[in-house]
């Protein structure tokens, strides 16, 4: 009977959600990332030219495109997080006011940061596996409108 109720069934039309001022795919730079859902690693790259038309990225174009997407990674985050907790306990408020660092700056941080990262808990903070799995769920909070301090 589930076979007869399919075949009867009429294609359903796509839903419009989010449908606002008409603009087509083509007219927007939009990529899609395949991740691994039990891993959190990512399986491929792939730039969408339209709603049929997609080619996975070359390594140029990851490189371009991390370009131009700036220097911040969860690494470096982390280790100014880290950072920022240790100028807590110092009693230093460092200077909130200038939140671009130069890039000698960032390189120096990291290479006082990373030995103490490593010596500490928050070593497990920065292991690729830990940060895809966080990546992965931050991204589906994202997509959901999930905010993590409303949960319990």
């Amino acid at each position: 009977m589930a076979a007869t109720d399919n075949a009867q069934r009429k294609p359903r039309a796509r839903d419009k959600k989010g449908s606002g001022p008409k603009s087509s795919l083509a007219d927007q730079d939009l990529l899609t990332v395949t991740i691994h859902a039990k891993t959190g690693q990512i399986v491929k790259i792939e730039r969408v030219n339209g709603p049929d038309a997609h080619h996975e990225l070359t390594a140029e174009e990851k490189a371009s495109l991390a370009k131009e997407s700036g220097r911040a990674t969860l690494e470096a985050i982390i280790e100014q997080a880290f950072e920022a907790g240790i100028a807590y306990v110092l009693g230093d408020e460092g200077d909130e006011d200038d939140p671009m660092e130069s890039e000698n700056d960032a390189n120096l941080r990291h290479l006082l940061l990373r030995p103490l990262i490593e010596n500490s808990a928050a070593k497990r903070l920065i292991r690729r596996d830990v940060l895809s799995r966080a990546i992965l769920k931050t991204l589906i909070d994202h997509a959901t409108g999930s905010r993590p301090e409303a949960r319990g």
